[in-house]
């Protein structure tokens, strides 16, 4: 896989909240490019089974004018909606090398609830779009002051991983750096869930931190650090305000 390829579609990619102005139709040979890079893709929890299905747009309630819809599919088990995040989140920046634009779509539902003893998690509904239609410039999104979501010494790739997309761009999440170590959390502000209902915000927020992850990760690579990392099992318990999700040890590549 071309890690590079995704850092730079980084800059690229944007969340399609309406397909206007398609370019023309995704081929079958692109949809075929789809499910061979899903195939090679890395999860964040190799012992956790997922599949992946592309289906016609009128398989799903999404109503967005894309063309097709990616199904996302899971165990339930530890983790799994942040190694959802995580896979999607590279199928979304590959995506974007094609031309072909994303949205995940977290309130889309679909009839085909199972598949293969894997239940259904999560969808990103996708478009061909002109190659004017992407992100020109990354830097104006809207997203919270890096000293929100960073702690301790500031980095340039702290800078990048910030754009990371999430539910409701909620940014769930708060980094400490420790120098040759990152504690990775998930932030919840009391109080506070935005417009997303009480009962989902930790369910979106899990996938957010699985997308995060990637970016992060993407951003290292970059930069040249080697790292090692380790996971901790976040039960989306309501009343903690920093969970901890990921810590990260670094070492950087001469």
């Amino acid at each position: 896989m071309n890690t590079e390829l995704l850092y730079k579609m980084i800059f690229k990619r944007k969340s399609f909240h309406l397909f206007r102005g398609t370019d023309g139709y995704i081929t079958d040979e692109e949809l075929n490019s789809i499910k061979e890079f899903y195939s090679q893709i890395t999860p964040l929890a190799e012992d956790i089974r997922v599949d992946m299905k592309i289906v016609e747009a009128d398989k799903t309630t999404c109503k967005r004018g894309e063309e097709y819809c990616i199904l996302l599919y899971s165990e339930c088990r530890e983790n799994y909606l942040h190694n959802i995040g995580y896979i999607g989140e590279q199928l979304d920046l590959f995506l974007a090398s094609k031309n072909i634009g994303a949205l995940w779509f977290g309130i889309g539902k679909t009839e085909q609830r199972s598949e293969e003893g894997l239940e259904y998690v999560i969808m990103i509904a996708i478009a061909k779009m002109p190659e004017d239609k992407f992100r020109k410039d990354m830097f104006k999104s809207k997203r919270k002051p890096l000293d929100e979501i960073w702690q301790g010494e500031l980095t340039e790739y702290a800078n990048i991983v910030r754009f990371a997309p999430s539910a409701c761009n909620s940014q769930p999440w708060i980094v400490e750096n420790h120098g040759d170590r990152l504690s990775v959390y998930r932030y919840k502000k009391p109080g506070k869930r935005g417009i997303m209902p009480a009962a989902k915000v930790s369910f979106y927020n899990r996938i957010d931190m699985g997308i995060f992850l990637c970016f992060l990760e993407l951003c290292l690579g970059h930069e040249g650090y080697a790292f090692t990392r380790k996971l901790y099992v976040d039960n989306a318990e309501e009343s903690v305000e920093k969970t901890p999700v990921a810590e990260y040890g670094l070492h950087k590549n001469i």
